[in-house]
């Protein structure tokens, strides 16, 4: 099981990034996708989250209307977009894929990328 998380890095207040989490090794539409983050002396918390089929996507109130996320399910990718980025947002993202199947609960993490707002 591999998850890949990408597309993180440093940008300016009010900027924008897009990370991706290419993911194998598992059935990627039977998991819920989300992306959490952990930023320095912080527990991580969840950003976003989105049901298999792409729906119902889920935010954490401070990234509502900043935020986005979504999944391609023909390519293992989930991806988040964000916008109007502030120094608050730096952190470790982390992709994550969770299901119950067969009476088995299966939780993968990614390594994590890291965002740096500043300016």
């Amino acid at each position: 099981v591999r998850l890949v998380e990408s597309g993180g890095g440093l940008v300016q207040p009010g900027g924008s990034l897009r990370l991706s989490c290419a993911t194998s090794g598992f059935t990627f539409s039977s998991y819920v996708m989300s992306w959490y983050r952990q930023a320095p002396g912080k527990e991580r918390e969840l950003v976003a989250r989105i049901a298999r089929a792409g729906s119902s996507p889920d935010y954490a109130d401070s990234m509502k209307g900043r935020f986005t996320i979504s999944r391609e399910n023909a390519k293992n990718t989930v991806y988040l977009q964000m916008n109007s980025l502030n120094p608050e947002d730096t952190a470790v993202y982390y992709c994550n894929a969770r299901a119950t199947i067969a009476w088995t609960k299966n939780d993968y993490w990614g390594r994590g990328t890291q965002v740096t707002v500043a300016s």
